[in-house]
């Protein structure tokens, strides 16, 4: 063992300096990275249950009599890590002080379960929601998906998807993989998509299957509106990927913009040092969108 380790009186004062400076910076960091409470926020509510997994969310819901606006807020993580208290965290505070109710979800991850499990969580989370409206003042002609990287994929599928029970009314996908064959094609390698396809090599049957789960080749006419946000510096979803979805929906008729963060790369909780207003741009869209 050094002899700077214990005890501390030995240590050198520019080494004990430096400690400190680094312990203080550390603590700054995991402070930043656990979400600040969100008062009236209720945890850990089974929504479905799948074999032996138990599906959970977390719901808050804004005082006054309602029904309100309602954002499912969907994590990413790669479809293989993450949880309902990951990434999507910064939106949290901006649409809780804007008066919505919203949810923030699990769902099952790979290569545990592989596609379609996430995307049916998804579907059931709405339906969950849908049929506890009262409950949690959601108005059900006005509920929006929001996503985020795996999560932007899994909103955005749902939204080109779903029908019925399972249609929304907005979708709100942040830097989403739409296209899973350029993605892909980009990396030459499938990543953790390996896992969520039961794929391992790149050829004609793992292709077809990216296709087969890619967004972009599902949109039609009659989708809700869709607004993208995503940074053109995305060095690990590219930027174009936005852009082409934009493109393809507005060829079918479809309502799509897009925000684009200058200088932005993947992840919004880098975004702060930016000086963005995404939140509040998002939020100016949803109110106007869910009138």
């Amino acid at each position: 063992m050094s002899p700077w380790l214990f005890p501390t009186e030995k240590m050198p004062p520019s080494i004990m300096r430096h400690l400190l400076t680094s312990l203080f910076f550390t603590a700054i960091l995991h402070a930043a990275e656990k979400p600040a409470p969100i008062p009236g926020l209720k945890q850990d509510i089974e929504f479905a249950k799948v074999g032996d997994v138990s599906l959970r969310l977390d719901a808050f819901v804004p005082e006054g009599e309602g029904s309100f606006a309602t954002c499912i807020l969907v994590h990413g993580g790669g479809f293989t890590k993450g949880d309902k208290q990951t990434f999507i965290t910064p939106l949290f505070e901006p649409l809780a002080k804007a008066g919505f109710t919203w949810f923030t979800i699990n769902y099952r991850l790979a290569p545990q379960h592989q596609w379609p499990a996430c995307a049916e969580d998804v579907a059931s989370a709405v339906k969950w929601v849908k049929a506890h409206a009262a409950e949690y003042k959601v108005d059900v002609n006005r509920i929006a998906f929001i996503g985020e990287s795996a999560g932007g994929h899994l909103v955005s599928w749902a939204g080109v998807t779903g029908e019925g029970e399972t249609r929304v009314a907005a979708v709100v996908p942040f830097y989403a993989p739409h296209d899973l064959v350029v993605q892909v094609k980009k990396r030459g390698a499938l990543g953790g998509l390996a896992g969520l396809i039961g794929k391992e090599e790149l050829n004609d049957a793992t292709w077809q299957k990216l296709a087969d789960i890619s967004p972009l080749n599902f949109i039609k006419s009659g989708l809700p509106p869709f607004l993208q946000i995503h940074g053109d510096s995305d060095a690990t979803v590219p930027y174009s990927q936005s852009v082409n979805f934009e493109a393809k929906m507005k060829a079918m008729g479809n309502v799509c913009e897009t925000i684009t963060i200058p200088g932005g790369a993947h992840g919004m909780g880098g975004w702060a040092k930016l000086n963005s207003d995404y939140a509040e741009q998002m939020i100016a869209w949803l109110k106007k969108t869910l009138k």
